[in-house]
């Protein structure tokens, strides 16, 4: 059955023509890919592919900068308050100190007072001294990354296959 009928015989004018592209009389229309691969060569094809390529990788590029930057701006905005917080600890040490000698000042002579405060500061120096040279002893640099640079030559020598 073609087209839309209507009762009392005919067919229906709003499908008229229609029943041509049902019936297979006409093709359908080619798309858009159809239409390039007669009318473009593989050539112009790998050049717009190219052309493409180059403007996504340099908008990559781009949007990758303006990320970076965006998170250098913050990274450094934090930084200074750290740096703040790091100066404001120091001055309160520094005045804890100061409060710590000044009692122990009213127990025994200010020198000696001064003394013991001085020293506990030193043990806790030599203490975190001795846990930071651990710490950075444990450093090995990059080894997965020296590895691969190793493995580079091996993998462009032609003559030898690669596991």
């Amino acid at each position: 059955m073609t087209g839309s009928h209507i009762p009392g015989g005919g067919v229906d004018p709003r499908h008229a023509g229609t029943e041509q592209y049902f019936s297979g009389a006409h093709p359908a229309p080619p798309t858009r890919a159809e239409e390039r691969a007669r009318s473009e060569s593989l050539g112009e094809m790998f050049a717009q592919f190219a052309e493409k390529l180059s403007l996504l990788m340099r908008q990559e590029v781009a949007l990758a900068k303006a990320e970076a930057t965006d998170s250098a701006r913050k990274a450094g905005k934090g930084a200074g308050m750290l740096a703040g917080a790091a100066l404001a600890a120091f001055f309160v040490l520094l005045f804890l100190s100061t409060a710590l000698m000044w009692a122990l000042g009213s127990l025994m002579p200010l020198g000696w007072a001064a003394f013991i405060v001085a020293l506990l500061w030193a043990a806790g120096a030599a203490v975190l001294a001795v846990l930071g040279k651990k710490e950075l002893d444990r450093i090995k640099g990059l080894p997965q990354t020296r590895q691969t640079i190793q493995e580079i030559p091996e993998t462009l020598n032609p003559t030898k296959e690669t596991p």
